[in-house]
């Protein structure tokens, strides 16, 4: 097989064709890898394989999914590596898998020795992978095949059972995956199909796009730093797929320049992307909304794997290394255009746009959409002109289990780690007046306007307003000491935007009076 052009030497107006010529396998050569394949899927599908002593005894094979390259239909001419997922019968839940992964995967090693179909194709190097989740790696040499065929299988749950692989799941299926703790992307597999759709049904150009993003990073990145931690193939297929969804709004017809061009310089921003899908799961569900939000407040880079919201693709990796090549890419002939001039890329941001749902007491909610990187003071404007406020907006938010904080216009959402939905509080105050949090029994909290002048009651009153609590059964307190009714806030030195705790008054708890 011819070796690959470079692609450093191809203009920009010609990637299409370098795509056709270089990169896209011919169908004669697919079938023949394929038709190897299948002697693997043939065998993995016959076999009754049965456990040792402690383990399950009847192992049966529900289904084989071919994932990867070949599952989605972005093989690259030169790829002789094929992933295979085997759903198995034996594993009934996430913990269960956890459980019984390695010993099905040395049951299976011991029986493809006693496949003779297999040991006539050539079989040799049969071992086990390092990675998570661990796979039974071997290879395979044929007379039809140019070049040695490495095929990985990994054992699964079948999470997904008889669900429409193109539909969001029930959320408790996910529930279940985040409650099993496993280590992030150890479950991944079960949700491969969903994996291998995200692409496989995308425009063919796409797949021309990933396969020429695909080609630059294993030439130019993998091949130069053989021994570098760098990031897997699947972290820059999603990062492409994010680019062209963002770029050309899911337009099938673009420039591969422009987009190679705009994948570069994502890359070069790798400390600050933060990516992440919701077609397969929902944000309603607490349990896998409670995930989501903690991954994103890991260290950047950050590109959720679109069927696994426990994994971030990205994270631990030398991205700093594929930032300096996709420097390097930028000033190369694929990034000029015939004149000599770099060609332009794609507007992508480096996070997407998140909802933001305005609250305040005694008006309807208002929803806005702003960039996670933008200053709040952007976010106050568009408030301002909603709205037509004149006096100091003050703007909080609170995440579960966690205080009241301001939001500080110089600063961004991303500054606070908000990279998803959110709902925050809006009050509108006029100086002197101040702004208090003040801490509900049941853990929530609300924003309320003060003068340090007023008297404890009148933030009582305002509080029965707006819970219906009972002004008299109501104690505030701060810093551990109980308030008193007919005392002013000032009395107390409450500054703007401290916490009051909310509670039912109770006998024998001590007042504080200040001297």
């Amino acid at each position: 097989m011819a070796l690959a052009q470079e692609l450093y030497s191809f203009p920009a107006s010609k990637l299409d064709s370098f795509v056709a010529q270089w990169l896209q396998p011919t169908r004669e050569w697919k079938e023949e890898v394929l038709g190897t394949v299948r002697t693997v899927e043939q065998f993995l599908r016959q076999e009754n394989f049965q456990g040792e002593r402690g383990q399950p005894r009847d192992v049966r094979v529900l289904k084989v999914v071919k994932v990867g390259c070949f599952g989605n239909g972005t093989v690259l001419r030169s790829t002789t590596d094929v992933e295979l997922v085997v759903f198995l019968s034996c594993f009934h839940s996430f913990q269960e898998e956890a459980k019984h992964h390695q010993a099905v995967l040395r049951t299976i090693q011991k029986r493809i020795y006693h496949c003779q179909d297999l040991l006539d194709l050539g079989l040799y190097n049969v071992g086990v992978t390092d990675g998570v989740p661990s796979g039974l790696i071997f290879t395979i040499t044929t007379r039809e095949t140019w070049e040695p065929i490495t095929v990985t299988i990994v054992p699964a749950y079948r999470a997904l059972g008889p669900n429409d692989p193109n539909t969001p799941l029930p959320p408790e299926v996910y529930v279940n995956m985040i409650k099993a703790d496993g280590y992030p992307g150890s479950f991944s597999p079960s949700f491969s199909e969903l994996q291998r759709n995200f692409v496989k049904h995308r425009p063919t150009k796409l797949k021309s796009f990933l396969r020429l993003v695909k080609h630059w990073y294993q030439q130019y990145v993998r091949d130069k730093c053989p021994r570098a931690n760098l990031p897997p193939l699947y972290a820059l297929e999603l990062l492409t797929v994010y680019a062209w969804e963002a770029g050309t709004q899911e337009d099938a017809n673009f420039r591969l320049d422009e987009g190679l061009a705009t994948v570069m310089e994502l890359l070069q921003d790798h400390e600050l992307i933060c990516i992440y899908w919701t077609k397969y799961y929902t944000l309603q569900n607490p349990v896998i909304e409670d995930c989501v939000r903690r991954q994103l407040k890991r260290e950047r880079p950050i590109i959720l794997d679109p069927a696994d919201p426990t994994h971030n693709v990205a994270e631990g990796y030398r991205w700093d290394i594929v930032a300096q090549r996709a420097n390097q890419c930028l000033k190369q002939d694929c990034c000029y255009d015939n004149r000599d001039t770099p060609v332009p890329s794609w507007t992508v941001k480096r996070a997407p746009d998140i909802q933001v749902t305005v609250e305040q007491w005694g008006h309807p909610d208002l929803i806005l959409w702003v960039n996670p990187y933008d200053p709040i003071k952007k976010l106050k404007e568009k408030i301002r002109r909603s709205r037509g406020y004149s006096g100091l907006q003050r703007l909080s938010f609170q995440e579960p289990g966690g205080a009241r904080q301001l939001l500080r216009s110089h600063c961004s959402f991303a500054y606070y780690g908000i990279f998803s939905h959110i709902h925050i509080c809006l009050l509108d105050t006029i100086p002197p007046k101040i702004q208090v949090f003040v801490k509900n029994p049941d853990g929530g909290s609300h924003a309320y306007a003060i003068h340090p002048l007023d008297f404890v009651l009148s933030l009582k009153q305002q509080i029965e307003d707006r819970l219906g609590f009972q002004s008299q059964e109501q104690q505030l307190e701060f810093q551990g000491h109980v308030l008193q009714d007919w005392f002013d806030f000032k009395s107390y030195d409450i500054q703007d935007s401290v916490t009051l705790t909310l509670s039912r008054k109770r006998e024998g708890k001590a007042s504080f009076a200040p001297s």
